[in-house]
C-alpha cells in the first residue's frame, strides 16, 4: 500500500512538473489571436480594397481601345 502511494505521488509530481501542455496551450492561444487579427484586418480593409478595385475598373473601362501604353 505504501509503495502504491509513493508511486502515485511520484507520477503526480512528474505530471505537474511537465510544462509541455502549458506551452501547447500558449501556442494555441497565440495562433488564435493571430487568426482574429487577420480576420479583423480583412474585414476592415476588404471593403476599402473592393471600392478601390471598382474605381480602377471603372476608370479603365472608360479608356478607348488601343490607347493604353501610348
Amino acid at each position: 500500500m505504501v509503495a502504491m502511494h509513493l508511486w502515485l505521488q511520484y507520477r503526480i509530481e512528474e505530471l505537474l512538473g511537465k510544462e509541455d501542455g502549458a506551452a501547447a496551450v500558449e501556442y494555441g492561444l497565440l495562433v488564435g489571436l493571430i487568426a482574429v487579427a487577420i480576420i479583423a484586418a480583412v474585414a476592415l480593409l476588404g471593403t476599402k480594397l473592393d471600392e478601390m478595385f471598382d474605381f480602377v475598373n471603372t476608370e479603365l473601362a472608360e479608356v478607348p481601345a488601343g490607347t493604353v501604353g501610348t
